[in-house]
């Protein structure tokens, strides 16, 4: 769901309104919108009656992306709209404030409201604070762009390669993706201010805020997955995999509890988990698998992207996706693999940091 124009500017006054009305000894004299035709002016002057007769002014600025980029940019607007009206409380208003946006606003001295619900307001003797409600339009376009396949491949270089500045040539030909690709996914990362630029190139500045967004928004069910049964025991078919794979030339990494018993140990598993490219060669044959529609203990998967697979290697004689794919996956299944994954995160992802 999207707002902009004068529908964005209606519900952002009801925000508003509705937030103040919390205050009993406070009124709301007037809202003005536009109030005068200076070059710098903000989106509503609020006059508000206070008690002893006291009067408080309030600036507002309404933005359709409450990011940190954006946030701070309106800040330094709301600052210079108080030079015209001495005295003034700022206040930022949006569909929804970050919490990183939120801090901004903090250390600015400026109060804001989102029409998902929270808001933090501070003058005088008025407080007024509420956090914590979930981003009501969180299915926005840039998620659905920032996290589509191509885009995730620019994702995953920049994570596995963290403290590399990059030129966006560079970047485009590590990800196999086009140029306008890689803007947009850096314009997303711009506004969100975990991009920093530097004069060899831009680098990502803050990976495990990218990391943990991308988690949330990342689906395991993409993948085409078949379940299988062998005999064997999880060690013997993971070495047997590995081994056939190899000498058939049929591109094969372990992911999920598989992966990350090589890397960071955190639980017992039964199940073998395995990426392998498409390929004319059925490896479930070649491995004398059987399928099964329950009870399999060997699951194979076919990658919706390629991108998957990158920054893979080789660990105790197997291939295993790389450290980032596997967190990912492992964030997919609720309970024992979001514990693995945080085992995983502290003990090798961070250190890469």
């Amino acid at each position: 769901m999207k707002v902009h124009g004068k529908e964005l500017e209606d519900r952002a006054e009801n925000a508003l309104s509705a937030c103040l009305s919390k205050i009993p000894f406070l009124r709301i004299k007037e809202i003005k919108r536009k109030p005068s035709q200076d070059e710098v002016r903000p989106d509503f002057l609020v006059r508000l009656t206070l008690p002893r007769g006291k009067q408080q002014d309030l600036v507002v600025e309404v933005r359709s992306n409450g990011q940190p980029r954006l946030a701070r940019e309106a800040a330094n607007q709301l600052l210079r709209c108080r030079d015209s009206y001495p005295g003034a409380y700022g206040v930022l208003i949006a569909p929804y404030i970050s919490p990183k946006a939120a801090e901004i606003c903090i250390q600015e001295d400026i109060g804001y409201v989102d029409l998902s619900g929270n808001c933090r307001l501070c003058f005088g003797q008025v407080y007024i604070e509420r956090e914590g409600m979930p981003n009501a339009f969180a299915k926005k376009r840039d998620l659905r762009s920032l996290y589509s396949p191509k885009a995730e491949r620019v994702v995953r270089v920049l994570l596995n390669h963290p403290k590399r500045p990059w030129k966006t040539a560079e970047l485009a030909e590590e990800a196999q993706v086009s140029l306008g690709q890689v803007s947009n996914v850096k314009k997303l990362l711009v506004d969100r201010e975990w991009i920093q630029t530097q004069p060899s190139g831009f680098i990502l500045g803050e990976p495990e805020g990218l990391l943990k967004e991308w988690a949330a928004n990342y689906s395991f069910r993409r993948n085409l997955a078949r379940g299988l049964y062998s005999l064997k025991r999880v060690p013997e078919i993971e070495a047997h995999l590995g081994e056939v794979c190899k000498q058939r030339g049929i591109i094969c990494a372990l992911t999920s509890f598989s992966g990350a018993a090589r890397l960071a140990p955190a639980v017992r598993y039964q199940t073998v988990v395995a990426y392998v490219e498409g390929t004319g060669q059925d490896v479930a044959q070649l491995l004398g698998l059987k399928e099964v529609t329950s009870g399999a203990n060997v699951s194979l998967l076919y990658p919706y992207d390629r991108g998957v697979l990158y920054g893979a290697r080789e660990v105790e004689g197997v291939q295993i996706v790389s450290p980032i794919q596997i967190y990912l996956d492992l964030c997919n299944f609720p309970g024992r693999g979001e514990e693995a994954a945080q085992v995983l995160l502290e003990q090798v992802i961070r250190q890469k940091w």
